[in-house]
């Protein structure tokens, strides 16, 4: 599965981490000094990446 294959949106600055809202889920994390996030989704044994997704939205350092 590639990245094109995902909706991707602004999500929610709060919580952190990964929050399921019943339709999706929201991602947030932390960094004072990223220059880029990408969220990597593996399989279930976790071995094999599915896909590299970049997360381009941020508010302030989240």
């Amino acid at each position: 599965m590639s990245e094109n294959e995902y909706r991707v949106w602004p999500g929610l600055p709060y919580p952190l981490g990964a929050t399921w809202d019943g339709s999706g889920t929201n991602f947030t994390l932390f960094s004072a000094h990223a220059e880029k996030v990408e969220l990597c989704l593996f399989d279930d044994d976790g071995k094999r990446e599915l896909a590299r997704v970049a997360l381009p939205e941020f508010t302030h350092e989240i």
